[in-house]
């Protein structure tokens, strides 16, 4: 059973670590709205690759010819999540640009609450936070990347036949990995979050939510030279 705990480890790393739309996204929550919102982002996140460690553990090879006819319409929504999921964030950093450019109070000579401050790109605040946990865990499963790793995954599992303490071995292996690696990601945004100007910010909010609208163009791109 360590085997194959290790083997979820790796499994979990493998399709954490690589830096995509998802660590991009995470990374920028967290700048832009602190480590609650990163924290739930990456939950998200390392829930959704769990689910997909899960059903490659119980299914293994005989769901590989299900995923396939999927391919198109899943990334298809890919590219507009993604796509939305940018553009609001772009429109975030407008508002916040408008913000900063508030005139100071004469009163209290700081800016006015309402106006200024970085907005999330998704809410944070308490029913917010589990809006953020689930888009996360939305965003993941529709990634190409993710689906297009565990259906291989899949493939390479089907003829394993380990038993159930070792397939919760592996799942548990593979969700644990995932889940450390996106709450490194969460730290260090939190890390930047202290550290960076308003300017600077604005800045990051720009590259990242920029970052995420050119993986969108990309996923369509190749949509488009498979038609």
């Amino acid at each position: 059973m360590l085997a194959t705990l290790i083997a979820g480890f790796a499994a979990g790393y493998g399709i954490a670590i690589p830096v995509g739309a998802v660590a991009v996204l995470i990374v920028e929550t967290g700048i832009r709205s602190g480590g609650r919102a990163a924290a739930a982002a990456g939950a998200g996140a390392a829930s959704a690759d769990g689910i997909y460690a899960a059903v490659a553990a119980i299914f293994g090879a005989a769901l590989a010819g299900v995923l396939t006819p999927w391919d198109r319409p899943i990334r298809a929504a890919a590219v507009v999540v993604l796509a939305a999921l940018a553009l609001h964030g772009l429109r975030s950093v407008a508002r916040d640009t408008a913000g900063a450019a508030a005139p100071w109070s004469a009163l209290s000579g700081q800016r006015d609450l309402g106006q200024s401050g970085p907005r999330p790109l998704i809410g944070t605040a308490g029913r917010s936070m589990r809006r953020t946990y689930a888009a996360f865990l939305g965003i993941t499963l529709l990634n190409p990347l993710t689906i297009a790793y565990f259906a291989a995954l899949i493939l390479g599992l089907g003829g394993t036949g380990t038993d159930a303490a070792g397939k919760t071995a592996f799942v548990a292996g593979a969700f644990l990995a995932s889940f450390s690696w996106q709450m490194l990601l969460a730290g260090g945004a939190v890390t930047l979050r202290r550290r960076l100007s308003p300017r600077l910010r604005l800045v990051v909010g720009i590259a990242g939510n920029g970052m995420v609208l050119a993986f969108a163009a990309v996923i369509a791109i190749g949509l488009v030279a498979r038609a």
